[in-house]
């Protein structure tokens, strides 16, 4: 890592942290499908992406002899400022000598899973706030206590491919490093598993267990029409955020009782967003002090800790790529 802060040296550092890296990617659901871009070492705390405009269609006649004019190349910038997280556990003197456990190994799967959750949470907040939005019922978000249908799933889909959206087809790989990987081309969707029945009861539904030679994703439930779907805790709902729970004749989950929870479905096309990815080798910086050393304020050496720290930045690139879709979820 670019910067360790340790009293267990740069090898024994290094292995800590590509182990918080490899234990991090199973929570990263989302990200792996969007552009990423590393920030490097030393570098300004703006992050800046550039979007080429398609060029107009040629359809006039040349005319012989005749040069015509040239194109001109167009693109837009999109920029957002980098911001600093981390967090750190403690580690006594009495526990590391006691504990019948490995203590770095054990905290640092806890720290890992904690650092991939913080980035895919802050990550989710950026996709969900997208403006193009469509609703299971009525006309925003109030009104719906209804839940999705295939129709909507299509009015999607067909809007991106209107866009001449491009379908998913590779990520990054589940390996610490920035390598991508070739997958099976389609859109995605990402859903709360409190979805997952809904999912699975849309006409057309294909459960990964049916996918044959090819591999599902991790969280994966399986495919409707050209869109595949993967799920994590970390898509939540607004709570009671629409109409009354039972005014479509069905009961809706309800965090009261009262209103419809609204679960947003992001859909995603290949480009639609960037971001700063939790991979590579300066992705993630950890720190480690281990009990036992004297310094000012522990004379007796009681006190280590193990912590991470990541820089993270994410913007929406094609408003009209990414799509939210806020639905009600029938209880069971």
């Amino acid at each position: 890592m670019t910067q360790t802060v340790s009293d267990i040296g740069l090898r024994t550092a290094g292995f800590v942290a590509a182990d918080l890296l490899k234990r991090a990617d199973p929570a990263l659901v989302m990200q792996p499908f969007l552009q990423t871009k590393p920030i490097p070492k030393n570098s300004s705390d703006t992050i800046k992406f550039r979007r080429y405009d398609a060029l107009a269609e040629a359809t006039a006649d040349l005319t012989e002899g005749v040069t015509p004019p040239g194109s001109a190349i167009t693109s837009t910038d999109y920029s957002t400022s980098l911001a600093q997280i981390g967090a750190w556990v403690g580690i006594t003197d009495r526990v590391a000598d006691t504990h019948e456990d490995p203590i770095i190994k054990e905290y640092s799967d806890i720290l890992a899973k904690q650092a991939a959750l913080s980035v895919e949470k802050r990550l989710f907040y950026v996709m969900r706030a997208g403006t193009n939005r469509y609703f299971a019922n009525g006309t925003e978000r109030a009104h719906v206590n209804t839940t999705l249908t295939k129709t909507l799933q299509q009015k999607i889909t067909r809007g991106f491919k209107r866009q001449n959206a491009g379908v998913i087809t590779k990520k990054l790989s589940s390996s610490p490093n920035m390598e991508t990987v070739n997958v099976k081309q389609s859109f995605i969707g990402f859903v709360h598993p409190d979805a997952e029945a809904v999912i699975q009861n849309l006409a057309g539904f294909k459960d990964v267990v049916d996918y044959g030679s090819m591999s599902p994703y991790p969280t994966e439930i399986g495919t409707v029409g050209d869109v595949r779907y993967l799920t994590s805790t970390v898509f939540s709902p607004w709570a009671d955020a629409g109409a009354a729970k039972a005014g479509s004749g069905t009961t809706m989950i309800s965090t009261t009782g009262t209103n419809s929870d609204i679960y947003p479905i992001i859909y995603i096309a290949a480009d639609c967003a960037a971001v700063t990815p939790l991979k590579g080798a300066t992705a993630l910086n950890p720190f480690v002090k281990n009990p036992g050393e004297s310094r000012e304020g522990d004379q007796l050496g009681q006190r280590g800790w193990i912590g991470w720290k990541t820089y993270f930045a994410a913007l929406i690139l094609n408003q009209l790529w990414l799509a939210a879709a806020e639905i009600a979820i029938p209880e069971l």
